[in-house]
């Protein structure tokens, strides 16, 4: 590639040496800086301008350009040919510092296309991961239960809230609605943590669900876990009073948003009680249950803070609408209800959202004998 520079400065002088003293051409030197540019380092057209001036000078000796009438029109072209050198020297600057800015640009991109395609590897498996962990909920006969989840957009679909239902020894049905602080892949592993802890405790011993989150929040400690977490725990068993079937649920609430109650005649309620501390923060002291009953009809709807919560809105707000959506959707089918629930109007998805549904069917045929079955509970 430097040869190119060279031939036209040797074919310049070799011309205007062939010419003779009378038809000087030696101008078309200002050439040579201006092609070695174009292809060159600085320093070597730097060194083909020094040489072009040179050689223009000596040409000036044999054209007889240095007596009295020719010596300036030599001096211009003199300072022509080391004017083009230093434009030269500038444009092979100009030059080299884009093509290094474009490489600087082809490697980002490439890096760029590489993390997104390694983000989307590892965003498929942890929603597929958190797929397979947020199951679907069984149904009773006594029971109707359905279950949504949304996740948040900006955080590669994946996130730390999870539901779950299932039964528990002693004729109990267990429901959970719960929020891991964070986002993305951690947090989906360190909500899979406490849902297989929780899940053990409540399989291994059995007590009440304030007992339960008490062994929770000491298992989390002793396995050094460092998760911060909020849990309504609740737990629903069959009762009779006066040859009348009802449920009781009691619950427990760790730091999370209130359960909605909503009763078959259309009154609606936050189970609004002190809650207590989150897990993970190393409280030692007692939390406490609380309980309620449910007719039938009646339904229980839980959910994460996603629903309830935005920037530049009270929670309050939030919690009333869903309250007031559960009150005049109560005689609608539970999967609608909740699908209305959902319809968050302020919901800009920030934050992923969980929820699940309950509702007491105790006058169906057969709801004296739970069976589960399967209702899909994912959308979104």
């Amino acid at each position: 590639m430097s040869f190119s520079p060279l031939a036209i400065l040797v074919l310049v002088a070799a011309v205007d040496m062939s010419f003779g003293p009378s038809r000087v051409v030696l101008g078309l030197l200002a050439i040579v800086p201006l092609a070695a540019a174009n292809i060159l380092g600085r320093r070597a057209t730097a060194a083909y301008a020094v040489a072009a001036l040179v050689v223009a000078a000596a040409l000036g000796v044999f054209d007889e350009q240095y007596s009295t009438g020719t010596w300036p029109v030599q001096a211009v072209r003199l300072v022509g040919i080391a004017a083009a050198g230093l434009l030269a020297v500038g444009g092979c600057s100009a030059r080299l510092h884009r093509e290094a800015r474009m490489r600087e640009l082809v490697a980002e991109a490439a890096r760029a296309r590489a993390q997104a395609e390694k983000s989307e590897l590892i965003a498929g498996l942890a929603e597929s991961l958190q797929r397979s962990l947020l199951t679907d909920p069984p149904q009773l006969d006594d029971l109707e239960i359905t279950a949504r989840y949304v996740p948040a957009a900006e955080h590669l679909k994946i996130g730390g809230d999870w539901y779950d239902a299932f039964p528990a020894p002693g004729g109990r049905t267990m429901l959970v609605i719960g929020d891991v602080a964070g986002h993305g892949q951690p947090a989906a592993a360190a909500m899979a943590q406490v849902r297989h802890t929780l899940r053990g405790i409540t399989q291994l011993l059995e007590l009440s669900p304030a007992a339960v989150l008490e062994a929770l929040d000491a298992a989390l400690t002793n396995l050094d876990a460092r998760v911060l977490a909020t849990v309504v725990l609740a737990q629903i068993t069959r009762t009779r009073s006066d040859s009348r079937p009802g449920l009781a649920v009691r619950w427990a609430n760790a730091g999370h948003p209130p359960v909605v109650l909503a009763r078959a005649d259309g009154r609606a309620e936050l189970l609004e009680r002190d809650p207590d501390p989150v897990l993970g923060i190393g409280f030692r002291g007692s939390r406490r249950d609380h309980q309620v009953t449910m007719d039938d009809g009646d339904s229980l709807i839980m959910f994460t803070d996603g629903l309830v919560e935005q920037r530049r809105r009270c929670i309050d707000e939030g919690l009333e609408r869903v309250r007031a959506t559960s009150a005049a959707t109560v005689h609608q089918p539970l999967e609608r209800m909740c699908d209305t629930v959902m319809a968050h109007p302020h919901h800009a998805g920030d934050d992923d959202i969980a929820l699940i549904g309950v509702r007491a069917q105790l006058t169906r045929p057969g709801a004296d004998a739970g069976h589960p079955a399967a209702a899909p509970p994912w959308t979104g």
